[in-house]
Parts: C-alpha cells; sequence; structure tokens
C-alpha cells in the first residue's frame, strides 16, 4: 500500500484528515566512511511512535510551560486520577514513573531479599535485569518457546526450585519479538501462585494488540498484592522522550513501591502531555491504523523477498537476515536508515520498527536493493 492508498484507507476508516504526513522522506545518499547523522537518519531502531505528540499535547505542554517553574504536585495527582478513571481502579493504585523503565527498577529495589531470584524470558525486554546488578537476585533466563511465548511451565518450574522470594518479569507482547503469551496460561500461574512469588507484568504494547486471547492483568491488582502491571506513555502516546509511565498495583504494594520514588520523579510538561493525551479519544485510533499500515507494507516487502518474519502484535516486527546482521545494521546506516540492534538469542533476526509509510517505503527500496547486491 502506497501514499495515495493509504490516505484514501484512512479517509474510508473515518480518519481522513486526522493523520498529517511531512513531505516524502529522502534517504541520506550513501558516501563510504560518513556517519549519518541522527537527526537526518529515519529511525526505525527504537519502537517509537513516529507520529510523536498528538496535536493537543503539544498545545498542552506549550501552555504548561508557563508554570514550569512550579513543582508538579497537583499535575501528579490530576493525572493518576485520570489514569484511575480510564482504567477502573482508583488514584491509589497508581505509581507514576519517570518512564516505565523507572517503575521496573523500584519494583526490583522494592522487592530485593537475601537469595531472592528474578526469572524473565530469553530474549526479553533487558532493562529489569539491568537494575538488579548491585541487588542480591540470582538471574534465571528460560529461553521462549518454538512458538517465542513466555515458557510458563519452565518459569514457574523455576521459580519452584528457587530459593526465597522470586520476582517474575513477563513482557506481554514480548520485547524483542513482538510475540504474545495466553494470557489464560498467566492467569492460572497468578491464581495458583503464594505471595512470595511477585508478577511484574510489563504492558508497553498493550494498545497495539487485537488478538482474543490477550488481556490485560490489571484484572488481578485489586486482590494480588503480588501483581504489579507497568505501562507506558512512550509508545502508542508517542511520549518516548518525555519520560513518563506508570504502574497499576494493590494500595498496599503501591504504597511500597512509592517509597523508593525520586521525588516529583515526572516532570510538569510530561504530565501536561500525558493528561492531554489521555483525553484525545481519537489518539489511539490514529496510532494503531498508521501502525497497521507500516506492518501491512513491511510483511508484503518480505514476503517477496522470501524472508521470514514473527507474528507482531506490537510497533516492531523481527525479521529474518540472510547474512551477518552487524554488516546489515551498517549497510542500513550507510543508507540513512537505523534499525535494530543485534540480540544474541536471536542470531539471524533484525528488529525493525514502523515508522510512518513513507518511511517504510524507503526501507523497503533499500531491502530490495540490498537483496539485488546478494547481501539478503
Amino acid at each position: 500500500m502506497d501514499r495515495r492508498d493509504f490516505l484514501k484507507a484512512g479517509a474510508a476508516a473515518g480518519l481522513g484528515g486526522l493523520v498529517a504526513f511531512p513531505r516524502r522522506l529522502e534517504a541520506a545518499p550513501q558516501v563510504p566512511g560518513q556517519q549519518t547523522s541522527s537527526v537526518s537518519a529515519i529511525r526505525l531502531n527504537s519502537n517509537e511512535n513516529p507520529l510523536g505528540l498528538s496535536p493537543s499535547a503539544r498545545m498542552a505542554v506549550e501552555k504548561a510551560i508557563a508554570e514550569a517553574n512550579r513543582y508538579p504536585d497537583a499535575a501528579r495527582e490530576e493525572l493518576a486520577e485520570a489514569l484511575a478513571v480510564k482504567l477502573g481502579v482508583t488514584a491509589d493504585n497508581i505509581v507514576l514513573g519517570n518512564g516505565s523503565t523507572e517503575i521496573l527498577q523500584i519494583v526490583v529495589q522494592a522487592s530485593d531479599a537475601s537469595q531472592g531470584t528474578l526469572v524473565m524470558a530469553d530474549p526479553t525486554f533487558e532493562a529489569i535485569s539491568w537494575y538488579q546488578r548491585t541487588l542480591t537476585y540470582a538471574i534465571e533466563k528460560v529461553p521462549l518457546t518454538s512458538s517465542f511465548a513466555h515458557d510458563v511451565q519452565q518459569m514457574r518450574d523455576r521459580v519452584a526450585a528457587s530459593r526465597g522470594s522470586a520476582v517474575v518479569y513477563l513482557c506481554n507482547p514480548n520485547n524483542p519479538t513482538g510475540t504474545l503469551t495466553s494470557s489464560a496460561e498467566i492467569d492460572a500461574w497468578i491464581e495458583e501462585a503464594p505471595e512470595t512469588v511477585r508478577f511484574v507484568v510489563d504492558e508497553a504494547y498493550l494498545e497495539y494488540v487485537k488478538a482474543p486471547g490477550y488481556w490485560s492483568a490489571i484484572k488481578w491488582v485489586q486482590d494480588r498484592p503480588n501483581v504489579i502491571v507497568a505501562r507506558t506513555f512512550s509508545k502508542i502516546y508517542g511520549m518516548a522522550g518525555m519520560r513518563l509511565g506508570y504502574a497499576v498495583a494493590h494500595p498496599d504494594t503501591a504504597r511500597h513501591l512509592r517509597e523508593f520514588l525520586t521525588w516529583d520523579n515526572a516532570n510538569s510538561l510530561a504530565l501536561a502531555a500525558g493528561l492531554a493525551s489521555l483525553a484525545d479519544e481519537g489518539l489511539e485510533a490514529r496510532g494503531r491504523a498508521v501502525n497497521e499500515v507500516a506492518l501491512t507494507m513491511t510483511r508484503n516487502c518480505l514476503d517477496e523477498l522470501e524472508l521470514g518474519y514473527l507474528p507482531s502484535h506490537t510497533n516492531f516486527l523481527m525479521h529474518r537476515i540472510q547474512g551477518d546482521v552487524k554488516e546489515y545494521i551498517g549497510r542500513m546506516r550507510d543508507r540513512g536508515l537505523h534499525v535494530g540492534r543485534p540480540f544474541p538469542a536471536l542470531p539471524s533476526y533484525n528488529r525493525l520498527s514502523m515508522g510512518l509509510p513513507e518511511e517504510m517505503e524507503i526501507w523497503a527500496e533499500t531491502l530490495k536493493d540490498f537483496r539485488q547486491q546478494g547481501w539478503v
């Protein structure tokens, strides 16, 4: 689907005029030995939302600058209340973070105990393992299943064999694979597990998922103090650079987690953008629409070149590469395209973040040229 087809499809879906595209992006010329500027390059490497802040969020940020000399206490309370209404919980369940990565940091700090164990998939989002490095956890990394889901049974076995308390990290959909783990299987484990097993369910990409076998773990937080759900404004809301995330947890757990936060950890401009984004009823639909077009274009190109890929339920896609992945990344960078970093557990794959349709067209043209060169 090209730009013209996308605009027609958007209008047919009631989105016409709500998604504005910049002029056609041109890939930077290839100059041997030259490093591509991160400003001029097409960035398809960090799972960011190419639409950026919504217009209403931009206006809110501009207005909030006038109050940037004031501490954000009132704004923090307002955002927590708005999130509670959206999620059907109370403000006592909400813990705001400097991105969802701060949530992961305070969870491992607040849960640390002598001989505790951190159980996680391999590969998965690495941040939670980084934050435990100065603590006393033993780490158990469990390879994904053949369908690239979390191996819940193996994770359960590792927890059962561990000593003391355990923290279980479940990134669902998973990063970097974009794949899903059965919510029913996770629910069954939560229901049977003792409170010494703390579940951290990372739902950073929840808004992109359409699969019927998937649902949020928020259903557990009122009755289970050992379940913490981490979410972010970085993805569907396009706020990766503003650093705003949150946890949803039992009130007692949320109160304990707040003891590990930095004071006034969410800045006033991010809070203003977050509040405006929540109030923008069409924002999520616009983001999903653009993402679906980009995914379709990407899959079509990969199918044409007979390069396999994993089923994605996110704003990125993990696809196969014939040849050395690091060399492929470097060649893409030379063409003005930044694609995902290597993942040791998947050495023949590259993670590609979805950009605007125009950007994906340039990526597809470049990949086809690589095929002609015999590189992929």
